[in-house]
């Protein structure tokens, strides 16, 4: 199967830079980006001889814009786009199902405020059983380097999360830091911290790994770590309760104050 990154397209800002990114990512990693745009009904589609083909030339126009973009950017970068019928969320959780990354446009509100994802964003981020790159409005990047910030929590499963974390840092070769921060945090977590990435250490042996224990509220602390990160990597557990989208509050708070692109990764 060929690897694929999605893109989720809206015509906003955010969005265009989420899919520069994308084709960044996607050259690392030696994969294919698919645009998409969710063609939602609107109110005007229930009205009789109202036509759609306004709305349908739009997107169309705003996927073939955006791939030539790519392609002009990345050459041989393979780039393919899709108009999806029906709703925004179960739409882009659909799309998102073969692929190795669901990437979707965060709106910058400042310094203090961060970003702000919205909520068919926070929604999709919440379902969708892949990773979800979250990528903050302004210039197209370049290529992607810099420290790779990935945030454990020692009390739940991190297999799949550091796998992740360690290849992307891996990718970029740069380094990786990985913080575990809690209020109460005794000495000998440094040991069990250490402990744990002891085989990670040990599959990527060339990787600068540095591996820190906080005694702080997780949330800030994490935002604190990916200050000069080029990658926040964050957990996610999965719900699969149809009525819960909850992130948690932690990934929330990264989410909304990274100044870096953030990675949530779901595990069970």
């Amino acid at each position: 199967m060929t690897r694929s990154i999605v893109v989720g397209l809206d015509g906003t800002e955010q969005a265009r830079a989420a899919a520069a990114w994308a084709a960044e990512e996607a050259v690392l990693r030696g994969a294919a980006v698919r645009l998409v745009h969710v063609l939602v009904p609107s109110p005007d589609a229930l009205v009789p001889f109202v036509s759609r083909e306004p709305v349908e030339s739009w997107a169309e126009e705003l996927l073939t814009r955006t791939a030539a973009a790519l392609r002009e950017r990345r050459p041989g970068l393979p780039v393919t786009t899709a108009l999806l019928p029906g709703d925004a969320v179960p739409g882009l959780v659909t799309a998102a199902d073969d692929a190795d990354l669901l990437v979707l446009g965060s709106r910058a509100l400042g310094a203090v405020a961060g970003y702000f994802l919205g909520s068919v964003g926070m929604t999709v981020a919440g379902l969708v059983e892949r990773p979800v790159v979250l990528v903050r409005e302004g210039d197209p990047p370049g290529p992607l380097d810099g420290p790779v910030s990935v945030g454990v929590d020692l009390r739940e499963p991190a297999d799949g999360l550091l796998g992740f974390a360690f290849d992307e840092a891996a990718r970029r070769r740069g380094p990786l830091h990985v913080t575990y921060a809690r209020r109460s945090a005794p000495p000998e977590l440094q040991r069990a911290l250490d402990d744990l990435l002891l085989p990670w250490r040990a599959k990527y042996p060339e990787l600068s790994v540095t591996a820190r224990v906080v005694p702080a509220s997780a949330g800030p602390e994490l935002v604190r770590a990916a200050a000069d990160a080029s990658l926040a990597v964050i957990g996610r557990r999965i719900r699969r309760s149809p009525l819960s989208t909850h992130i948690g509050s932690v990934a929330h708070a990264v989410l909304h104050h990274s100044r870096a692109p953030v990675v949530l990764v779901p595990h069970e």
